[in-house]
């Protein structure tokens, strides 16, 4: 048995926990440090059993915890060479932490790590391809304009999925953000839109995928209840029935103290 537990998942922060056979691995550490921690001690958990942590890329959002953590915590860190690299020249983790370069699959903790190419105006980014120690495999493919074929291999491959569902399109259009950062999030660079999120979401089920959680929702261009019903609607055209084929989840913009069991 494994599980994931998205501790943060919004434009404020990302991190998610997944655990196996006892140990565990860290997707991602955007709060700080003692939110962090508070995030995981509210779900029962702890630090002390995170084996390594692996970081999509380089923004704010997603690395806001690591140089305190490092510090205070002896957890390798693993991470494509350009993101490792922008890490190291710009002060965002201390000189004695142990940076390891993922450049295609690790094997860490029992866990086998896999990278997974993604889209998005960042130095290297990647999502990941998680097999747990009893063989569960999880993929975590967010901050992305679109699904490449390497992002499109492994969800359709995984037991359970957090794919990101950013943005309803209108909702960004009308919004109040400028031009400029509108064209960025709707650009091949960006991030994923609830339209595109859910027009893939037929093909994984189908091709086996059976836990779905929505990551990355934006609080002021999206809400959970249209990013649902959008890949409720597209599962349910293909004659996909919630509850029964697949299972699906919001990731909170905060831990609720829920995990998805797969």
């Amino acid at each position: 048995m494994a599980k994931i537990v998205p501790l943060f998942s919004s434009s404020k922060g990302n991190s998610y926990y997944i655990q196996g056979n006892g140990s565990a691995i860290l997707i991602d550490a955007g709060r700080n440090l003692k939110q962090i921690e508070l995030a995981l001690s509210a779900n029962d958990l702890s630090l002390r059993n995170v084996g390594a942590i692996f970081v999509t890329h380089e923004h704010s959002d997603h690395i806001s915890a690591l140089k305190v953590l490092l510090k205070r915590y002896d957890i390798p860190l693993y991470a494509s060479r350009g993101t490792l690299e922008y890490l190291a020249q710009n002060d965002k983790v201390p000189a004695t932490a142990s940076l390891n370069v993922i450049e295609e699959m690790i094997e860490t903790d029992d866990f086998r790590v896999q990278r997974v190419a993604t889209s998005h105006d960042a130095a290297e980014p990647c999502g990941y391809f998680i097999t747990t120690p009893d063989g569960r495999r999880v993929s975590v493919v967010t901050d992305t304009g679109y699904l490449t074929d390497d992002a499109r291999t492994a969800i359709s491959r995984s037991h359970l999925a957090v794919v990101e569902s950013n943005h309803d399109i209108d909702m960004l259009r009308e919004g109040m953000y400028p031009y400029i950062l509108k064209k960025r999030i709707l650009s091949d660079n960006g991030h994923l839109s609830n339209a595109a999120c859910a027009e893939a979401m037929p093909d994984f089920v189908g091709a086996g995928l059976t836990r779905i959680i929505l990551g990355h929702l934006s609080e002021e261009n999206n809400t959970p209840h249209l990013a649902l019903n959008e890949t409720v609607d597209s599962l349910n055209r293909a004659g996909m029935v919630l509850n029964a084929d697949y299972t699906l989840d919001v990731a909170p913009v905060v831990t609720n103290g829920k995990s998805v069991i797969i």
